[in-house]
């Protein structure tokens, strides 16, 4: 009889330990958050003025909720021509309102899922310190032989920038002095580089809080062009995609939106 006791309770025990085994399997299982064992990836075509904020915003983004971003930075205009083309992107940030809402209109975005989530900044923008004058005046006395841009038909910073140029009635005259970059985030290379004195660039590359880029620029008066209203869009790719429809939450959050502003959007 004490022999089958023994038994019985090696049995038991073994049976407790198994048991004790899945219970810590399972509370090691719970202690992952939910949005971690959910995480996903999100493919993300930024517009160049955006990819300051944008690093930081996605950082914040994936150690809040798990998911993982994979960006892409350039032109708007380009980048509605790659999404037309089949380019595997969830989501849109463009520099503009109306790329959007074409891709809306052509069946390329989800409706009604567009926001405006920053609104621009122009700036005249010199690497040198004492050039540019809190004025802009510098355009009009012309002591320079180059002034880059982001091309007009691709970027709204770029057609921002020839908007002033008008509105001043200085683009006749400096017309031939225009030098282009595909994006503006090559129009700030030439100035940076010195391959141009002068450049029309967002105060978002101009003055990052982390790592302003020195030299002198002008604000440009918001009256002197279109309001730059960036927008975010659902592209069809990602409808469905759980990380896609996180990252456009979070971009309407308090968190993002302090990002944002810290690199002198308004909102």
């Amino acid at each position: 009889m004490k022999h089958v006791v023994r038994r019985r309770g090696a049995r038991s025990a073994g049976a407790w330990a198994l048991v004790s085994r899945w219970v810590l399997w399972a509370l090691c299982a719970l202690s992952v958050p939910l949005s971690q064992a959910r995480a996903a990836e999100v493919q993300v075509a930024v517009a160049a003025n955006f990819a300051g904020p944008f690093q930081k915003i996605a950082a914040v983004f994936q150690a809040q909720t798990g998911h993982t971003t994979r960006v892409s930075v350039g032109s708007t205009g380009k980048f509605h021509t790659q999404i037309r083309e089949g380019a595997p992107f969830d989501v849109l940030l463009a520099a503009d309102q109306e790329t959007p809402r074409r891709l809306e209109d052509e069946g390329l975005a989800v409706k009604g899922r567009t926001f405006t989530y920053a609104k621009g900044k122009l700036v005249l923008w010199s690497a040198k310190a004492g050039v540019v004058d809190d004025q802009g005046a510098v355009l009009k006395k012309g002591d320079f032989a180059r002034l880059a841009l982001a091309n007009p038909r691709l970027a709204p910073y770029g057609a921002a920038g020839i908007e002033t140029l008008r509105a001043l009635g200085l683009y006749e005259r400096l017309q031939a002095r225009i030098v282009q970059g595909d994006n503006i985030a090559q129009a700030f290379q030439f100035v940076a580089t010195g391959n141009a004195e002068l450049g029309f660039v967002a105060l978002s590359q101009v003055a990052p809080p982390d790592k302003p880029a020195g030299g002198s620029h002008w604000v440009v008066p918001p009256g002197l062009y279109t309001p730059i209203l960036q927008d975010a869009a659902l592209l069809k790719r990602g409808e469905g995609n759980e990380a896609a429809a996180a990252l456009l939450k979070f971009l309407q959050g308090d968190k993002a939106r302090l990002i944002v502003k810290t690199f002198g959007y308004a909102l």
